[in-house]
């Protein structure tokens, strides 16, 4: 059998490639030439400079359109970056864009690597649920329905018409007896209601809740909130003043409770990187980041980009937390176990 390779290879036939020669002849040619630190250096600038966005996001200032609050809203995708750069230092042959890539890549995974694993449990003494059900619903009936079939104990609603509560009350009492409707958010229960009354967010009409749930474990004081919009602006950039004003307004609120297990459910138009919600999340724990799986993004529902839609406690432990299949609404209804 040799006798045969060696004649087939001294007749002119090709000896078959060994299984990493390729790779060895490219890293001899990459050894062999002189300019793989020369080039690409725009490549690794573009990299440190993803690298200390991503670590130092903070000390992006606040005071000019928001572009800090705007930053941390979209943080987790200045991942995407790292992918191309990756191919263009590749092409470029540069070394030192490859190494200056390391520096993004152990921002990411120092900042959201912990959500790419797997976090959630079983069981939990209490199953929550929140939707912006979205004002222009055109099937009010149909999202009640779905989101019931979370099996949530207590869901909360955001963005009601005064013309669509009657629906989703209908929708909701066959597996819901108390329920309470405070301006434009409600909250449906299975366990008894009591001290409901809203909660001034600043904003001069109602749009944020607080009930006591008597759940067979004990009392839970859950807030419902639906926080100002946010807009991007070409003229005044990350518009969110409105926002943050009421973030404030209802921190202090849930600072304030005097009950020690707390749940806030809703639409808080931001991330939990945003630092302007720092008035609320400096004092809560998200379900997502301590028993999700994955990011879990809930707007916008055709293509969710960000977590706003938000499950924060207080003096519970999360279990598990998830995302709801699409509604007619533009979100996604997210939900969570607790044990209490």
């Amino acid at each position: 059998m040799a006798q045969a390779y060696k004649a087939e290879t001294d007749s002119g036939g090709s000896e078959p490639e060994r299984p990493g020669s390729r790779l060895r002849r490219l890293a001899g040619g990459w050894r062999g030439d002189p300019g793989i630190w020369r080039r690409g250096l725009v490549t690794a600038g573009c990299a440190v400079l993803v690298g200390l966005v991503m670590l130092l996001h903070a000390q992006i200032p606040n005071g000019v359109g928001n572009l800090g609050s705007l930053t941390e809203t979209f943080l987790p995708w200045l991942g995407v970056f790292v992918p191309v750069l990756l191919v263009v230092a590749v092409v470029r042959k540069s070394a030192t864009a490859l190494i200056a890539l390391l520096l993004p890549v152990c921002a990411w995974f120092s900042a959201f690597g912990g959500l790419m694993t797997d976090k959630s449990g079983s069981g939990g003494d209490l199953t929550v649920a929140t939707h912006n059900v979205n004002a222009d619903n055109s099937d009010p009936s149909g999202t009640a329905r779905d989101v019931a079939a979370s099996g949530a104990d207590v869901i909360a609603l955001e963005e009601l018409t005064s013309a669509a509560v009657p629906t989703y009350e209908k929708a909701l009492a066959s597996t819901y007896k108390y329920h309470s409707v405070q301006g434009t958010v409600g909250v449906w229960s299975k366990y008894p209601l009591s001290g409901t009354k809203p909660v001034d967010i600043k904003l001069g009409w109602t749009r944020a809740l607080r009930t006591t749930v008597d759940t067979p474990k004990g009392e839970v004081a859950v807030y419902v909130a639906h926080l100002p919009s946010v807009r991007v602006k070409l003229d005044a950039g990350f518009t969110a003043g409105q926002r943050d004003d009421s973030a404030d307004a209802l921190g202090r609120a849930i600072r304030h409770e005097s009950i020690s297990r707390v749940v806030l459910l809703g639409d808080l138009n931001g991330t939990m990187n945003d630092r302007a919600l720092n008035a609320v999340t400096s004092q809560m724990r998200s379900t997502q980041g301590a028993a999700g799986d994955g990011f879990g993004f809930s707007w916008p529902a055709s293509f969710p980009m960000a977590r706003i839609d938000q499950i924060m406690v207080k003096g519970v432990e999360p279990v598990a937390s998830w995302t709801l299949p699409e509604t007619s609404s533009d979100h996604l209804p997210v939900a969570a176990s607790v044990d209490l």
